[in-house]
């Protein structure tokens, strides 16, 4: 088979179809492409280094924009707050997910002036970077991606905090299906306005971490009733456009899966193997109906002979078919060389191809 567009390759895997071979798209770190840089990569651009596949992010910006600003910084760490009025602490010089010191929405009245932030005018998009580059975009091949922020992850870790959601989603869960909901009914008055300005996308991805080691947050019920309507729209809204639908969902959401197929998700990522997620069993049990992108263990990715006969085992049987996506099943952080990354993709391209 001739060598295909990054497009063509996104598009064969989703239609369950084979390609070249199967497309690669994971995120390293900051501090990891600064490693990299340092071990002697010679751009930041990893992607077109590695020969790696072409995507376009489309964002749309539903923060209650609340005033962002630096409050502190020291050699070690910054603390900072961000348009969704949280306050939190991050490494100056080291990656990791940023420690939650305070939150702005703690209360349904809190939230009442949130939401009226969030529904106030004004551009939620980047037309200028559009106008320049979407052009050149689908020159290129790429596959595009529009990103909404919304549901039960969103809610709890970047607005309000989890303790609060969760006992919320019990207590209060209007409250709770004000909030999610909101937050995609900006998404999509964005949406609509992209499509009707000429600028399409192939997907729509959102993260919603449902899961944590070998459970999830809440009960097959909750989600039923709170959060399937919601993921639902989302769904609808993209079919009815033509878009595929990609779900970002770490930890374990085994008996969740079936509920995201039921209402039309057509992609499933990280597929968190330490928390309990079997690629390989995803893949027989789901594999004619859902797209997996991911599922290669993190934990092994700075140990190359193991992390080598990880992607020998997993990708031949991710494959078949199609509808697959090479990724960790997490992110790259910076304990990952240079040396090593390249012998993976290596090992991946090699594995990946039909």
């Amino acid at each position: 088979m001739p060598t295909l567009t990054s497009y063509e390759r996104f598009k064969r895997m989703y239609e369950h179809r084979e390609a070249d071979r199967v497309p690669i798209l994971d995120s390293p770190w900051k501090e990891t492409i600064d490693r990299w840089v340092s071990e002697g990569l010679p751009t930041r651009d990893y992607v077109d280094h590695f020969g790696l596949d072409l995507t376009a992010n489309i964002s749309i910006d539903n923060s209650p924009r609340y005033p962002v600003k630096v409050i502190e910084e020291t050699d070690e760490y910054r603390v900072s707050t961000t348009a969704w009025g949280v306050t939190l602490r991050n490494w100056t010089k080291h990656g990791s997910t940023p420690e939650f010191l305070d939150f702005t929405v703690t209360s349904p009245k809190a939230w009442a002036e949130a939401k009226e932030r969030m529904l106030q005018g004004g551009d939620r998009v980047d037309w200028a970077g559009l106008k320049q580059n979407y052009r050149k975009w689908r020159d290129e091949g790429r596959w595009l991606r529009a990103g909404l922020w919304f549901g039960f992850d969103i809610t709890h870790s970047w607005m309000a905090g989890t303790t609060r959601i969760l006992m919320a989603m019990a207590e209060d869960p209007e409250w709770c299906q004000d909030m999610f909901n909101t937050e995609l009914d900006v998404d999509i008055a964005w949406l609509d306005k992209l499509w009707e300005a000429g600028y399409t996308f192939d997907e729509v991805e959102w993260p919603d971490d449902m899961g944590y080691k070998d459970h999830q947050f809440f009960s097959l019920d909750m989600y039923r009733e709170l959060l399937k309507p919601v993921h639902k729209r989302a769904c609808d809204w993209a079919h009815a456009h033509g878009v595929k639908v990609h779900l970002h969902s770490c930890g374990n959401i085994l008996p969740l899966i079936p509920e995201l197929i039921e209402i039309g998700v057509d992609g499933l990522n990280p597929l968190e193997v330490k928390a309990g997620m079997d690629p390989v069993k995803l893949k027989r049990q789901y594999g004619d109906r859902l797209l997996f992108h991911g599922g290669i263990n993190a934990v092994l990715w700075d140990k190359p002979e193991q992390i080598i006969a990880e992607i020998e085992r997993v990708v031949p049987e991710m494959k078949r078919g199609g509808g697959y996506i090479f990724a960790s099943d997490h992110s790259i952080p910076e304990n990952v060389s240079l040396s090593d990354f390249t012998a993976i993709i290596d090992a991946a391209k090699k594995a990946g191809t039909y």
